[in-house]
């Protein structure tokens, strides 16, 4: 019918975000493209000829160190036991090459930034709008603590569920959506609570609906509408 109405159905939930370490938060949310082209900017890099590619650690040919991939460790073959994972001996777990770590932003490299949080990042880039533009959404769900390069299959459930989350307010989707949440409060400090139910507000505000299974109190009591199940399973 003409009137019809079309939700997109979004599921947040604790599952692994990918199972690559090469996925962080700063590549999530996209604001480590950004921060590239603000490394490949610069006067030293512009001398020496260097664009954005030689600041990512994806990319072949670019200044990953050659060693471990850009992956930040090497994989040691113990023959009929498990192999270990260990941090790269040629780049230290930076991730990028000696030359690339030469090049720096206001007295930091590339590398550098990676290890900062998301907060230290927002002060850090202050001026630089399209970066602070990705990295709030990650500060209004709560994670503000996490470094920019922290591989996203270290993140709990909840912290996974929070950067999915982040990742849709960051695109600013105007299409109406329908998030359904299973315990995004699961871990989180009261604090913490108060600002992931504010990020919520928001999307209601809106025009978005959001379905949340939850057992926290606080979260409970601003819902507008509460479905108890229980005490117990099936018929009961």
């Amino acid at each position: 019918a003409a009137d019809e109405v079309v939700v997109l159905l979004l599921l947040v939930d604790a599952a692994p975000i990918g199972r690559s370490a090469r996925s962080i938060p700063a590549t999530y949310l996209k604001a480590f493209d950004d921060i590239r082209r603000l490394f490949a900017g610069t006067a030293e890099s512009r001398q020496r000829g260097y664009t954005a590619r030689q600041f990512s650690f994806n990319t072949t040919g670019g200044g990953r160190c050659e060693l471990c991939m850009g992956s930040d460790e090497i994989e040691i073959d113990m023959q009929f036991l498990a192999d270990i994972r260990t941090t790269c001996p040629e780049c230290g777990g930076r991730r990028f090459g000696r030359e690339v770590l030469g090049v720096t932003h206001r007295g930091r490299s590339i590398a550098d930034v990676l290890e900062m949080t998301v907060e230290e990042a927002f002060g850090y880039f202050r001026g630089e709008h399209s970066v602070r533009r990705r990295l709030q959404p990650l500060r209004d769900v709560g994670l503000d603590y996490l470094p920019l390069g922290q591989p996203t299959t270290t993140l709990s459930g909840g912290e996974s569920q929070r950067l999915k989350l982040a990742s849709f307010l960051a695109a600013r989707a105007n299409r109406r959506t329908l998030f359904l949440l299973d315990e995004p409060t699961s871990g989180l400090h009261p604090a913490d609570v108060e600002r992931l139910l504010d990020c919520l507000e928001t999307l209601l505000s809106v025009g978005h609906s959001v379905v949340v299974v939850e057992h926290h109190l606080g979260l409970i009591a601003r819902a507008d509408h509460v479905i108890e199940l229980g005490p117990g399973g099936g018929p009961d």
